[in-house]
């Protein structure tokens, strides 16, 4: 009866012992659909409101921690992205630039604003103690 149970054949049975190996395999496929997700999302974050700007001969502003404030063609203004009034926006600009620590403004108008919209709002940046201010604009087409 020793060799039907199998003790008396030499057949022993192994305890299997965890492994301690790290599947890379899994990590990096998991790293590059990440790193994927990111490159496709990066620039659709980065817009803000949606002008046309007038075109101009200009070089490329150096991207910084700075206020950008718009002025659409309906004269409405947005502080980043957040929609605010002409009185809203007298009243606190102050207070925004002193919370965020930023002496740099970017003041984007659409081509189509009125010229005295824009200028009130560059009044006000003004006032608020802003040393710096740059009026951005497109590349203007070189014609032939």
């Amino acid at each position: 009866m020793a060799g039907i149970s199998g003790h008396g054949l030499g057949l022993r049975r192994r305890r299997l012992q965890p492994v301690g190996d790290v599947n890379l395999v899994n990590l990096v496929d998991l790293a590059f659909v990440l790193l994927i997700i990111f490159m496709i999302t990066a620039p659709l974050m980065q817009g803000g409101v949606e002008i046309e700007l007038p075109r101009a001969a200009s070089r490329p502003i150096t991207p910084r921690e700075s206020i950008i404030v718009s002025v659409d063609r309906a004269g409405r203004i947005f502080i980043d992205r957040t929609a605010v009034s002409y009185a809203e926006f007298q009243a606190s600009f102050r207070a925004v630039v002193a919370r965020r620590g930023s002496s740099s403004v970017y003041l984007r108008g659409d081509r189509r604003a009125q010229y005295g919209d824009v200028v009130r709002v560059l009044a006000v940046i003004r006032e608020s103690g802003v040393t710096n201010i740059g009026v951005t604009t497109e590349d203007e087409e070189v014609r032939q």
